[in-house]
């Protein structure tokens, strides 16, 4: 299970990323929503005003991200993406290509937190277990997973970072 409260290992760019939304939100963000509410009040009757609760609404929502961001930055564990020598193995931050056994396609993985997200990859959480049993592991290792069906081969064709 997910808790903001656990250590999350962050590259230096998503970190500073994370922390520049968060900046952002608690200062031009709660600026624009506060205006946003003012002329929703402005409008009259708040019973039936649907602006206004739209952007209570929103407001709420924007609190709950600034909190989550928040917790992350405090916990945040910043991790180096390095090939740590000559050999290549895979970690947090780094692009993983793996082969199931018994099929050819290439699949590509960026392990890491959800927030490491970026465009044209699927995340894959180091804790996860197909994550934990790529982490460490080599190009050309073959590494054993369960999954729900019984256990997986999976070779680890390449790793970027």
């Amino acid at each position: 299970m997910f808790r903001v409260s656990d250590t999350h290992k962050l590259s230096r760019e998503a970190f500073e990323r994370l922390k520049a939304e968060h900046d952002d939100l608690t200062t031009r963000g709660r600026i624009e929503i506060a205006k946003k509410i003012e002329a929703a009040r402005e409008l009259g009757d708040l019973s039936e005003n649907g602006d206004y609760h739209a952007a209570k609404e929103e407001q709420g929502k924007m609190e709950g991200r600034i909190i989550h961001l928040a917790k992350l930055i405090e916990n945040a564990e910043i991790v180096n993406v390095t090939s740590g020598g000559g050999d290549l193995s895979v970690q947090a931050g780094c692009v993983v290509s793996i082969r199931y056994e018994g099929d050819d396609d290439v699949e590509q993985y960026l392990i890491g937190s959800i927030e490491e997200r970026r465009e044209g990859l699927t995340i894959m959480s180091p804790g996860s277990p197909l994550g934990k049993a790529l982490v460490g592991a080599s190009k050309g290792d073959v590494v054993t997973y369960e999954a729900p069906n019984g256990p997986l081969n999976v070779t680890v064709v390449d790793i970027d970072f």
